[in-house]
């Protein structure tokens, strides 16, 4: 796929690290406009640094009211939201916390932020990646919040795309398995099992199809892709 040759501008969530970062510096080297979320002030420092040009907004995704206050541009051509977390545990043993913290970011935090950025969108036709799992697919033990979050992410894509598609707008999931990035260290940790990034899907190749779902020409959409580790 050619790199567009007019510069967009794309809002990201989770670029501090993993598949979030990869995009965020993909976009930046080829001339994009970047539009990032950072939870705290001193995240923000760090991405600001990073990402020369770009612009960087305060918000916790674990308090979705507080995105609410955010100042997004007139036009945006994409959002990806690539933050999530993911806390393991049976379900009889699962804080009350966990489940709230879990669909706050995973689930509650982009509905209010793609609901936000719809103006925008619907200016410059734009198009909406959700960076979703393997467990938005199949629930396995101890992913039950998890899980459940990222089961009710590709619902409401579903929903969105069917609702915005007069607007002209493109909705994507983007279903990933076990990717090499901190949340899979942290996964792993949860799961008391040795960490091996390179048995893993390299976040790069995530990145790959999402630039991918992002050139699309204007004749086509990618409603869902999977990417398993081979």
């Amino acid at each position: 796929m050619p790199t567009p040759t007019t510069a967009r501008t794309h809002l990201v969530t989770g670029a501090g690290s993993g598949i979030g970062a990869e995009l965020a510096r993909r976009l930046h080297d080829r001339g994009d406009r970047l539009v990032l979320l950072a939870r705290s002030a001193g995240r923000a420092e760090d991405l600001a640094a990073a990402y020369a040009g770009a612009s960087v907004l305060v918000a916790d995704l674990a308090d979705p009211a507080a995105l609410d206050a955010l100042e997004l541009p007139d036009r945006l051509d994409s959002v990806v939201h690539a933050a999530g977390v993911v806390e393991l545990g049976a379900v009889g043993e699962l804080s009350t916390q966990a489940w709230l913290e879990t669909v706050a970011v995973n689930l509650v935090a982009p509905a209010v932020l793609t609901r936000l950025a719809l103006p925008a969108l619907r200016a410059a036709r734009g198009t909406i990646v959700l960076v979703n799992s393997g467990a938005g697919l199949v629930a396995n033990p101890q992913w039950s919040a998890y899980a459940a979050s990222k089961h009710g992410l590709r619902g409401f894509a579903d929903a969105l795309r069917a609702e915005e598609a007069g607007a002209g707008l493109r909705v994507t999931s983007v279903f990933p398995g076990r990717t090499a990035t901190p949340m899979q260290e942290e996964v792993h940790r949860q799961e008391g099992k040795e960490y091996d990034a390179a048995a893993w899907i390299r976040p790069s190749t995530v990145v790959d199809l999402v630039l991918h779902v992002l050139d699309l020409p204007e004749d086509a959409v990618v409603p869902e892709v999977v990417v398993k580790p081979r």
